[in-house]
């Protein structure tokens, strides 16, 4: 298993990420009706395409779990129901966890992850935004 930050969805990829979270829904939301999941289905790929950073766990090259995170709060996470109890979902948080993404510019978040015991690891020019910011990724030890 790789788990990877996705920077760009393409539809090919969301589509996939379509299929696991109807799966993982019916598997696990029994309070849904086939009507209201079919509503909701509707506003997932917006879903998807909102949230800062989509994290998706991969089993040979195919999507088999993701999560979704918006300002330090876990928007979604979704396993693919044939998938379950195998530990992907503790994966992915502990992912989110363990890699952060921060503003270089913020030198006061810097300091606290570090104390923390984080390290930068990579830096990129840009933001995921494609802003001049520069962004730090920093992995815990």
């Amino acid at each position: 298993m790789k788990i990877l930050k996705i920077n760009a969805l393409d539809q090919e990829t969301e589509n996939k990420l379509l299929v696991i979270w109807e799966i993982s829904v019916r598997a696990t939301h029994n309070f849904l009706s086939d009507p209201e999941i079919n509503n909701i289905k509707k506003y997932v790929p917006h879903a998807l395409r909102g949230v800062s950073h989509l994290i998706v766990a991969y089993d040979e090259n195919e999507p088999i779990a993701f999560m979704g995170i918006n300002d330090q709060k876990l928007e979604m996470l979704f396993v693919d129901a044939n998938q379950r109890g195998n530990g992907i979902g503790k994966a992915l948080i502990t992912y989110g966890i363990d890699n952060l993404d921060i503003n270089e510019q913020n030198p006061g978040a810097r300091g606290f992850y570090e104390h923390m015991g984080f390290k930068a690891v990579e830096r990129s020019e840009f933001d995921d935004q494609g802003n001049p910011y520069p962004i730090l990724v920093m992995k815990g030890d």
